[in-house]
């Protein structure tokens, strides 16, 4: 074997230097224009072509969970994979390897090179708004996790790149706030998993962040990126903005990026060759980023010449069955006196507007528009022998944008009236930047949007209509007009914050179920709004009638009660999860604490499903049979639940992240002051930070209970591999995952009390004994020494402890190292 791995290195190595002598012979070829030019993009995702050269035009796509492609449209679907919080909550690199061979996949099929993804940022208060989507608070799974990810998309020959370098760990103000923390705290903490990722799956790209970090623009950040990232880490990818981060022509080259996007607008392009001809920059520094694109180029296949790194793709991946795998496998069951797992012919009362219409992704550039979607109810009527629904409650009354009933499209006109394109809406948000226009339009012939179609009312009643975004807006609905006017800028520093906004109710109209209306929301573009890119973004939005909360809540009540099982379905919303702006709060939104507690009340067999990405209060979780937390569980989460609920599979995740009220969280600062945000914790973050104040978490990093029980029964450390056995002792077959945590034996304040130093999944069936056996990494036991700026061993004794969650250790030893 190890004969094998040399040659297939040695081979390896020559490919890799026949690729660069192809990179170093196209760049001779280009002059200083057409080299700033290929590093400035040419639209919003794309980088150009060369033809002299034999390079083919470089495209770019969002995920993490799907591949969007160049258009934000439905008409060319995506698989919606669950959300990052769900895939680390299975604790399952090689799943997040074939997640990553999926999105491959997905992005072959759409002709997208590069996937602007996996996000690595870290929990580092459960108010950051985007916490879906990245994985965990501790940085060692993080790693891992990422490391599978990046492993799984470019073994099928796409581009990877890490993000956001680093430290973009909450939402507000982000493009300007400075973010200060001492290098310790960067090298233990925000830092680790894009080394570690570095290192074990070397990634073909990085993207640098909005953020500044110790009074430099992340863009800018010659230490951190040249330094650490390229020098010390050895990285040779490409390094790409986030999208508008790129604010110095000089500052950014000198700093190490490569690629400034979107484009064609940027501070590279012209502004970088004359920067050159000035004298401010030198071309060989232009030459250090455009060969790092070249390389990307050359490694997925698109640069005449070079063999691509892959030149034989993975087996094709069944896209709904790896969905509902991951799902499956991701939900985290905190709580259960025995009601679970179901019986198919059980009675049950299905409840919550969640249920109905599930949140299956977070918001903003994670959003992908997959073929179908699989509710609760739509996975458990499939399932189950006998099922009621009610409402209950729903989580959100404010208007969100038009879905459910809609049948929708953009009409595209010119200053004349005429029309010169259409296309099709998922729902009624529209969002068109850079080029993502409908074929045959152009920003500056594009005079008015009509977003026009049906709505079907699934319910009789007044239904509310509505308008999100800046200008003039028409709104008619079934021949009435709701509003003609302006809607001005407000408080908003940039058209963008009212685009996330609140949207604004235009009027109401009384509707009969199933009747269907034709509905018309019409916008004049305004040229004059300052955009820092070419887009055009608004909404069309809804809410349906809204009925009596008390008479709502009774009738979920009364539904319990002639139930045997009462399953609630509790969610957050777009506007409490997203990206944009961060949580002021963990509660769930509206009166679902109230729904949950009424129906609790009357049936005692009630299990609530929570259908957040990110951690929630759950103050009646002692009051209920079981929580199942499903996150954002993608487009195969209704199927996956029944799997669970009724014992088809186990529910196989542990918490990624601790979970606790927000009064008791350790680390809740995520709004600058004068524009700085000091990260005052320290390496203290998380179960760390749970730790140091003695604080007890509703649910502990790393708890999660399955189908059936386990014993450990000793572990051994030989050298630094650990080996624990464990028993399954119960009466179904089962996964474990077996967690290492590591504890001085003697105190060191300046030291968390325990961390995370492995962990190892392990399969067995009833009785059954098995073995996992987990390498205990060096860092581990190492800190960053601040004075001799380098990685410090910490000898001394050590604990440690096996078990099934931070605070469940089941088997221990003692280390001297």
């Amino acid at each position: 074997m190890a004969n094998q791995a040399n040659r297939t290195d040695q081979v390896d190595g020559e490919r890799a230097r026949a690729r660069e002598a192809v990179v170093e012979a196209a760049l001779g070829k280009l002059d200083l224009d057409t080299k700033a030019r290929l590093l400035a993009g040419q639209d919003m995702w794309s980088l150009p072509e060369i033809p002299e050269i034999g390079l083919a035009s470089l495209v770019m796509s969002d995920g993490p969970i799907g591949v969007r492609g160049v258009r934000w449209t439905a008409d060319d679907p995506s698989i919606a994979l669950p959300s990052p919080t769900a895939l680390a909550a299975t604790w399952d690199p090689e799943l997040a390897r074939r997640a990553g061979e999926l999105l491959a996949q997905e992005a072959r099929r759409k002709g997208v090179h590069v996937l602007l993804a996996p996000t690595v940022n870290l929990h580092r208060s459960p108010l950051g708004g985007r916490h879906f989507e990245a994985y965990s608070e501790d940085p060692y799974l993080t790693g891992a996790i990422g490391t599978g990810y990046v492993r799984g998309v470019q073994s099928g020959g796409v581009g990877t790149t890490v993000k956001h370098f680093v430290a973009n760990d909450a939402e507000t103000d982000r493009f300007t706030v400075n973010n200060l923390l001492s290098e310790r705290v960067l090298r233990e903490l925000y830092l680790a998993p894009f080394e570690a990722i570095v290192a074990n799956a070397h990634p073909w790209g990085i993207m640098t962040a909005y953020n500044t970090v110790n009074g430099t623009t992340m863009t800018e950040h010659r230490y951190l990126v040249n330094e650490v990232l390229r020098g010390e880490w050895g990285f040779d990818g490409f390094n790409v903005s986030d999208w508008m981060a790129a604010r110095s022509t000089t500052g950014d080259l000198k700093g190490g990026l490569d690629v400034a996007m979107p484009g064609p607008q940027t501070v590279y392009g012209p502004a970088l060759a004359a920067a050159v001809r000035a004298g401010e920059a030198e071309e060989s520094e232009v030459d250090d980023a455009v060969r790092n694109v070249l390389r990307l180029a050359a490694r997925v296949g698109i640069l005449d010449g070079a063999e691509p790194v892959v030149t034989e793709v993975p087996a094709e991946i069944d896209g709904e069955a790896l969905a509902r795998e991951i799902a499956r496998r991701a939900f985290v069951l905190v709580r259960n006196s025995g009601v679970l797992p179901l019986r198919s012919d059980t009675r049950i009362a299905l409840i919550g507007a969640a249920a109905r219409d599930a949140r299956v992704l977070g918001g903003g550039s994670a959003t992908v528009f997959p073929s179908r979607i699989v509710s609760p109810l739509d996975g458990l009527s499939a399932a189950a022998t006998s099922l009621t629904y009610a409402v209950g409650a729903d989580p959100s009354d404010e208007l969100g944008p038009a879905d459910k009933g809609f049948e929708l499209r953009a009409v595209c006109r010119d200053a004349d009236g005429t029309v010169i394109g259409e296309g099709s809406l998922p729902s009624g948000q529209l969002q068109w930047m850079g080029d993502d226009l409908p074929d045959g339009v152009t920003h500056e012939a594009l005079h008015s949007i009509e977003i026009t179609g049906t709505f079907t009312p699934r319910e009789s009643g007044d239904h509310a209509f509505g308008t999100r975004g800046l200008g003039a807006f028409t709104l008619t609905v079934d021949g009435t007009v709701l509003y003609d006017g302006v809607q001005p800028m407000g408080d908003e520093s940039d058209p963008f914050e009212a685009f996330f906004g609140a949207p604004l109710e235009r009027g109401k109209v009384a509707l009969t179920e199933g009747v269907p209306v034709e509905v018309s929301l019409l916008h004049p573009l305004d040229k004059s709004l300052a955009m820092p890119l070419p887009a055009v973004m608004f909404t069309f939005t809804h809410l349906g009638p809204r009925r009596d909360e008390d008479a709502l809540i009774a009738e979920a009540v009364e539904a319990a009660r002639d139930a045997e099982v009462a399953v609630v379905v509790v969610a957050t919303t777009e506007r409490v999860e997203s990206e944009g702006f961060d949580r002021t709060d963990l509660r769930l939104p509206g009166r679902q604490d109230d729904v949950v507690r009424a129906v609790a009340a009357a049936n005692p067999n009630t299990v609530v499903v929570v259908n957040s990405g990110s951690p929630v209060e759950l103050p009646w979780r002692d009051d209920v049979a079981a929580v199942l937390l499903s996150w954002f569980p993608g487009q195969e989460g209704g199927d996956a639940l029944a799997d669970v609920l009724f014992g088809a599979e186990e529910p196989g995740g542990r918490l990624p992240t601790t979970w606790g009220s927000l009064t008791d969280a350790p680390v809740t600062q995520v709004t600058p002051t004068d524009g700085e945000l000091a990260y005052t914790e320290g390496v203290f973050i998380g179960y760390r930070a749970w730790d140091k104040a003695g604080a007890t978490p509703a649910y502990p990093f790393g708890h999660g209970l399955g189908y059936t029980d386990w014993t450990y029964e000793s572990i051994e450390v030989t050298g630094t591999t650990a080996t624990i056995r464990v028993r399954n002792t119960g009466e179904r077959p089962g996964r474990e995952v077996v967690q290492l945590y590591l504890s001085p034996t003697e105190p060191d304040a300046a030291r968390p009390e325990r961390w995370l130093a492995g962990f190892a999944g392990v399969g067995a069936a009833p009785g059954e004994s098995v073995e996992a056996v987990v390498e205990l990494p060096r860092r581990a036991f190492e800190i960053w020494d601040e004075h001799t700026r380098s990685w410090s061993h910490q000898a001394g004794s050590y604990e440690l402890s096996a078990g099934r969650s931070l605070t469940d250790h089941r088997v221990s030893t003692t280390l001297t190292v």
